[in-house]
């Protein structure tokens, strides 16, 4: 059995759900191929239906769902009904965009007939993080079905509560399991695995990527980042923009892929940064209870996570907004910002994941630019300029799947932006057109125009056209 404490009251078992054990795993597996078979010779309109209807049900438990996810993660009770709404959202936009991205194209021309098909792979195995649940789960579940595949989705034990009940709220072809590593790998080494989407860490992700490999199983993997942020010379230092920025660096309390990690600003201007940075802090981050009226940010996930976080709080160290938690109730850190650590301490060379954040003051472009892209994790990125042209053109040389100017954060964007990193952070895509296609193969049927009836030979043979 797997029990989940509340990490802003340890003493408070949420609640628990049953531990698929190893051996278990290929039973569940074996039974999601022989749901593929069916599902995927189900017309795409009832396909989508199912969704739709999951959507529905999501929608009407959202405020239960989203007290139970802020109190197995620690996440505030607006980020934990903005998390959900999303996944409502993007099960809708699968609705709507699945058809067309599904469909057979055909051309018949003089070269022939083409016919271009995109099948489902069989089953999906899901392996997703406590941070963000039921969008990271929701990602990969709702294109995977929509494209005809059977899904097994393995949650974090840290967070099991939630899309357990979500995956019960969708129905059809939609399994979970419970457990840490043995389950995980039982579930991705399966030879009736055809395609795995994991989100995680850098060692979960070479795990499933070894297991992946093995079996010769295509994968969608994102692992990460350590994502940098860069002040341009011009940036004005507003209220809203350095709002905007510490939302976006500790929101989860710094836990999420796409923080904004690292801050570089222009060495001149380090001192003013630093006094905006403080002052929005002041105006927007408040430390607590999740569920409490106010509080923006919660505790870290675990006491591992909180040791972690600690550990980096070193040097010129500038405790941020205000702190009404209760340090012994639960895995509380004050959050932080660091000002002018050494490049090489882990605060900035690794993902620190935890609410503690480093400024470091640079000379010039091309110098900030060589920072920003150091390390193999290459997620996400952002610039500000008051010039958004010359923001861009700065933004277009950065070693990251997707750059953000002006913000950093999902917030406006549309689902058609997709998400995933370049260097070691991840193979594949998610969200947008790029996301639909991840779960289908393309496979053609070609009938060449000299092959029809009456065509005859051309001269030379057959061997005299391409294969």
């Amino acid at each position: 059995m797997i029990r989940r404490e509340n990490p802003a009251r340890v003493s408070e078992i949420v609640g628990s759900v049953a531990q698929t054990p190893a051996a278990e795993v290929d039973a569940v597996v074996r039974a999601a191929g022989a749901d593929f078979r069916r599902w995927a010779a189900t017309p795409i309109d009832e396909r989508l239906a199912l969704l739709s209807r999951g959507a529905d049900a999501i929608e009407a438990a959202l405020g239960e769902l989203s007290v139970l996810l802020s109190r197995e993660t620690g996440k505030v009770l607006g980020d934990c009904r903005g998390e959900i709404g999303f996944a409502v959202r993007y099960l809708r936009w699968v609705v709507d965009h699945a058809p067309p991205a599904y469909a057979d194209r055909e051309v018949d021309d003089g070269l022939g007939r083409l016919i271009r098909q995109h099948k489902p792979y069989g089953v999906v195995a899901a392996i997703t993080p406590w941070n963000a649940p039921v969008i990271l789960a929701m990602l990969k579940i709702a294109p995977a079905l929509a494209a005809g595949n059977a899904v097994v989705v393995k949650p974090s034990p840290l967070a099991p509560l939630t899309l357990d009940r979500v995956v019960a709220l969708i129905g059809g072809p939609l399994r979970v399991v419970h457990g840490g590593a043995a389950t995980g790998a039982a579930l991705v080494g399966h030879d009736l695995v055809r395609k795995v989407a994991f989100t995680g860490g850098a060692a979960g992700g070479r795990a499933v990527a070894a297991l992946a490999g093995d079996r010769l199983t295509p994968a969608v993997l994102e692992l990460g980042g350590n994502d940098p942020a860069v002040f341009l010379d011009d940036a004005p230092f507003d209220d809203a923009a350095m709002d905007r920025l510490v939302m976006a660096t500790f929101a989860t309390s710094g836990q999420v892929c796409m923080a904004a990690k690292r801050l570089y600003v222009p060495a001149a201007r380090l001192p003013d940064f630093v006094d905006a940075y403080l002052a929005a802090a002041a105006r927007v981050l408040v430390t607590g209870d999740p569920l409490a009226d106010g509080v923006t940010m919660g505790p870290v996930i675990s006491a591992e996570a909180r040791r972690a976080a600690e550990a980096l709080r070193a040097g010129d160290c500038r405790d941020l907004g205000r702190f009404d938690a209760e340090p012994e109730a639960g895995y509380f850190v004050r959050p932080a910002l660091v000002v002018s650590p050494d490049p090489r301490d882990p605060l900035v060379a690794a993902e620190q994941f935890a609410p503690i954040v480093p400024v470091l003051g640079y000379q010039d472009e091309d110098a900030v630019l060589a920072a920003a892209n150091e390390g193999e994790l290459g997620l996400g990125a952002s610039v500000w300029s008051a010039d958004e042209d010359r923001a861009v053109a700065f933004a277009r040389r950065f070693e990251a799947g997707f750059a953000f100017v002006n913000t950093h954060n999902r917030t406006g964007m549309s689902l058609r932006a997709p998400f995933g990193g370049v260097k070691r952070s991840g193979w594949g895509r998610e969200y947008a057109g790029e996301g639909l296609a991840e779960y289908a193969q393309t496979c053609v049927i070609h009938a060449p125009a000299v092959y029809r009836p009456g065509a005859g030979i051309p001269a030379g043979g057959p061997d005299a056209y391409p294969v």
